[in-house]
C-alpha cells in the first residue's frame, strides 16, 4: 500500500477506498444488468440516461433513473452530515459510513432474494433506491476524507490524470483505482449473468463486510492521518 499511496498522510485509507471501488464496480454491474439499465454508483451515467429517456429512447426507464438519482442525493446528504460530525477523526468517519452502507445493501439483498422472478417494478425500484443511497453515503464520506485520486465511483478524471500526467507519484494510485473498478464490474457481471442477481449482491455485501470490519479496526491505529479530514 505504500507504493499505491505516495502520500503517507492518509494511512490505511487508500486500501479501504480501493475496496469500496471494487464494491462500486459490482453494484453498477448489478444495476445495469439486473435492475433495468440504471446506475447506482455513477450518477453521470444516470443524468445522460434521463436525457435519453426524455428523448424517447427505448429500454431506458425514466422512473428508475430518477429514483436512483433521488436515492443517491439522499445518501450523499447523509454522508455530508457524517462528515460534519466526524470530520475530526477520519477513522471513525469511514467506519460509520461503511456500516451505514452495509445496512442498506443488506436490506436490498434480502429484498431481491425474496422477490419473485422476474423482478417486478416495486422490488426493483426499492432495491435501486437502497443501493443508490448506499453509494451516496459512500461518495459523501469519501469527499470528506479527501484522499486524492480515489473517488471510488468515477474514473473520468483518474483516466485523464493517467494520460495527461504520465508516471507521476500518483500514477500507481490511479492505475489501482481503474483496475479495482474493472475487477468489481467483471465479477459482478459474471455472477449476475451466470449465477443470478442475488449472488452478485451477496458479493457486494461481502466486500462491504470486509471493508467495514477493517475500517472499525483503524481507530486502533494512532497517527496524524486520522485528523487530516479533507473538504
Amino acid at each position: 500500500m505504500a507504493r499505491l499511496s505516495p502520500d503517507r498522510r492518509h494511512g490505511p485509507l487508500p486500501a479501504l477506498l480501493l475496496g469500496l471501488t471494487v464494491f462500486s464496480g459490482v453494484v453498477d454491474a448489478v444495476s445495469i444488468l439486473g435492475l433495468g439499465r440504471v446506475f447506482v454508483a455513477n450518477m453521470t451515467g444516470n443524468v445522460v440516461f434521463v436525457g435519453f429517456a426524455v428523448a424517447g429512447a427505448l429500454g431506458i426507464s425514466l422512473a428508475a433513473t430518477l429514483i436512483a438519482l433521488a436515492g443517491f442525493l439522499a445518501g450523499a446528504g447523509t454522508g455530508g452530515r457524517l462528515v460534519g460530525r466526524l470530520r475530526a477523526d477520519r477513522a471513525r468517519l469511514i467506519a460509520v459510513a461503511a456500516t451505514a452502507e452495509l445496512v442498506l445493501v443488506t436490506v436490498a439483498t434480502i429484498l431481491v432474494a425474496a422477490a419473485h422472478r422476474p423482478l417486478s417494478a416495486g422490488p426493483r425500484d426499492i432495491a435501486v433506491a437502497l443501493l443508490a443511497a448506499a453509494c451516496g453515503i459512500q461518495n459523501g464520506a469519501v469527499r470528506g476524507l479527501g484522499v486524492p485520486d480515489l473517488t471510488t465511483t468515477v474514473l473520468t478524471l483518474t483516466l485523464t490524470g493517467i494520460a495527461a500526467d504520465g508516471r507521476t507519484p500518483a500514477f500507481p494510485t490511479r492505475v489501482a483505482a481503474v483496475v479495482t473498478m474493472l475487477v468489481g464490474a467483471t465479477a459482478g457481471a459474471e455472477l449476475e449473468v451466470h449465477v443470478g442477481i442475488t449472488a452478485a449482491l451477496v458479493l457486494a455485501e461481502a466486500i462491504l463486510v470486509a471493508v467495514t470490519t477493517l475500517a472499525w479496526n483503524t481507530p486502533r491505529r494512532p497517527g496524524a492521518w486520522r485528523a487530516q479530514a479533507g473538504h
